[in-house]
């Protein structure tokens, strides 16, 4: 389970296509939408973009919570 989790921005127009998870390292936008749906990430939602699910923090006013790869 993971509580801090970074968009990468690494696709076109500066989308997620991969995503870092600290102790983890780099995970694909694939998997890491799987395991949120699967439950494995609580704290975290998918949300789908035309044919692509992206990971989104649930919110809770905290920005250092948003998935934002400018975030320490």
């Amino acid at each position: 389970m993971a509580n801090i989790i970074h968009g990468n921005q690494d696709g076109e127009n500066g989308e997620n296509q991969s995503y870092k998870i600290p102790g983890r390292g780099t995970v694909s936008r694939p998997k890491l939408a799987k395991e949120v749906d699967q439950g494995k990430h609580p704290n975290f939602h998918t949300i789908k973009v035309g044919n692509k699910k992206f990971v989104r923090a649930n919110p809770d006013n905290k920005k250092k919570n948003n998935v934002d790869p400018n975030q320490s």
